[in-house]
């Protein structure tokens, strides 16, 4: 039987998602790509409810980033602060996970354990920012041991001076790669099925 997937909704929020003066230039593929693979991944964790056989083929953990006063714009309780995504209530495979450094692993040391206390061997990435939080998160998952996927167009950043934000996509990618993260376009791991395990792993 196939272990479950951690599939990591990264720090989709209003401010780099929605608010039209902060948001990123690329945040309507990012939301319209998280829409779906959350579609896909509670259809599955649906059937598994209904059954109720065995273990969850999947978890779903939000991570909501939260800046220390005078550090930034996402301030705990504030509008921008707030998830674009949200895990749904009474729903325990879905799991909200606070953080406050780039890496979740490092604000949370608890939780590798328990995603391992709980069968996962595998982490599945999308979110904002491809560069800090997605990448640092990524990177803090293969130190904890988990086989990693990041899920190609379905991450992304601001652009910067002279660098546009799918430029610093691929950059992230290439560093990722170098240190065992696998990426996936989005719609082959829907395609494929979220929760599944992947062949080539």
């Amino acid at each position: 039987m196939a272990s479950p997937t951690a599939l990591f909704v990264i720090d989709i929020q209003n401010d780099n998602a929605t608010d039209p003066a902060t948001r990123v230039r690329t945040a309507d593929r990012v939301k319209n790509a998280g829409e779906t693979i959350l579609q896909a991944a509670r259809k599955t964790l649906d059937v598994y409810r209904e059954e109720k056989a065995g273990s969850p083929p999947l978890l779903i953990i939000f991570v909501q980033h939260e800046d220390l006063p005078g550090k930034g714009t996402l301030l705990k309780d504030t509008e921008a602060w707030k998830l674009v995504f949200e895990p749904r209530a009474g729903v325990e495979e879905e799991i909200l996970v606070q953080k406050t450094t780039r890496n979740t692993f490092e604000t949370n040391p608890e939780l590798a354990g328990m995603l391992k206390a709980r069968g996962v061997s595998k982490v599945v990435a999308f979110g904002i920012q491809s560069e800090r939080c997605v990448e640092s998160t990524c990177r803090g998952a293969r130190e904890e041991g988990f086989h990693v996927t990041l899920l190609s167009g379905a991450h992304s950043t601001y652009d910067v001076e002279g660098k546009l934000a799918e430029e610093m996509e691929a950059e992230a990618e290439e560093q990722l790669r170098e240190v065992g993260v696998k990426t996936e376009r989005w719609e082959d791991a829907v395609a494929r099925g979220l929760g599944t395990d992947d062949p080539s792993d």
